[in-house]
């Protein structure tokens, strides 16, 4: 039994949107970052499923470099995250001004 492709799909954009709505919505930088994660993750899943659809490695390969990029993006957004939560026990977005020096 195989799914077919538009339901994967339509996974994709269910993830994409609600990580959408929590990166607009949430203040956390955490969540937030989390949130950027689900959209990158569902647009992986976008990817893999075209590139099964059209019988294409091209998709594949692009998830490769996203899932690369998504890994430094990874270690140097973590690395800012901490640096905020030392420095303030409830960190929001608003408190990114405060790197500055």
């Amino acid at each position: 039994m195989s799914v077919p492709g538009p339901w994967y799909l339509a996974l994709a954009a269910m993830l994409f949107t609600i990580g959408a709505f929590g990166l607009l919505v949430r203040r956390n930088v955490l969540v937030m970052f989390m949130c950027v994660e689900l959209m990158l993750n569902a647009v992986n899943l976008t990817f893999v499923t075209y590139a099964r659809m059209l019988d294409d490695i091209g998709g594949q390969v692009v998830v490769f470099f996203v899932l690369v990029v998504a890994a430094a993006e990874v270690v140097v957004g973590l690395a800012i995250i901490v640096a905020i939560f030392r420095s303030r026990a409830e960190a929001t977005a608003d408190d990114i001004s405060l790197l500055s020096g």
